[in-house]
């Protein structure tokens, strides 16, 4: 790594909305960040001093993320790793933003949704285990898992494998911590409801009626709630999931 003094975080899906935003997060405190992504980075995102490394990958492929989870360890050496943030997922829908459910999807897109929003967190947390494990030696080590409101209740737009894969990640969360504690790292999930980012169209707009605080959320709010998940002040916490839905889960 460039600096060893700094901290290190590694997230997937870094190029557009809430994993964009939490890369920008961690950058302005001064973390250094190794992402992954199909699509690169930003081009003006490429003169971040701390956005260190970016390693195109396709995350549904069990090969390609091997290659990513060597590469990064690689870059790593016997560096610390402080956090790594399971962000990148997929919720598929047809031409006409149609949901999918249980009768009328895919099975073999299903395969690719578990693949993607469930298989590849676990496996990304089993391969750096290791660097995880010697960044708890000073005040690190933590997992962020990506879930979302939409595994625990039916939601209007987002499909049935979207749903169920987020729930089984909710509920990995809980048995990674378990496991985890071992080796000193956190594992917490964060569960994002309505948030007004690039993939959010005026579809959404009805459900902000169903939001207490009567407004989406910011993909920065998400971004914040990560961070300070993976701070000494949350030491003691682990096996969480944090709602950040302005209040929309609790109807």
């Amino acid at each position: 790594m460039t600096d060893p003094a700094k901290k290190t975080v590694i997230l997937t899906g870094a190029s557009r909305g809430i994993g964009h935003a939490t890369v920008q997060r961690f950058s302005n405190e001064g973390w250094q960040i190794i992402t992954c992504s199909r699509e690169d980075i930003p081009a003006h995102c490429k003169a971040d001093p701390n956005w260190t490394h970016h390693i195109p990958t396709d995350l549904f492929n069990a090969e390609s993320v091997s290659a990513f989870i060597k590469r990064a360890n690689e870059i790593l050496g016997k560096a610390p790793l402080h956090a790594l943030v399971n962000n990148a997922a997929v919720s598929p829908k047809t031409p006409y933003k149609e949901r999918l459910g249980c009768l009328n999807g895919d099975i073999a897109r299903w395969r690719e949704v578990f693949e993607l929003n469930f298989f590849t967190p676990l496996t990304l947390c089993r391969g750096f285990a290791s660097a995880l494990h010697r960044g708890s030696k000073d005040s690190g080590g933590a997992i962020i898992n990506i879930t979302s409101i939409a595994g625990h209740a039916i939601h209007p737009f987002a499909g049935s494998a979207y749903s169920t894969s987020k729930a089984a990640l909710s509920a990995l969360t809980r048995e990674l911590a378990v496991e985890f504690a071992e080796l000193g790292v956190r594992v917490n999930a964060v569960a994002p409801g309505e948030i007004a980012t690039e993939m959010i169209g005026p579809e959404y707009e009805p459900l902000i009626e169903r939001i207490p605080m009567k407004r989406m959320g910011t993909a920065d709010e998400v971004a914040g709630t990560v961070y300070q998940l993976c701070n000494a002040d949350f030491g003691y916490v682990t096996g969480g999931e944090i709602f950040v839905t302005g209040g929309q889960h609790v109807y």
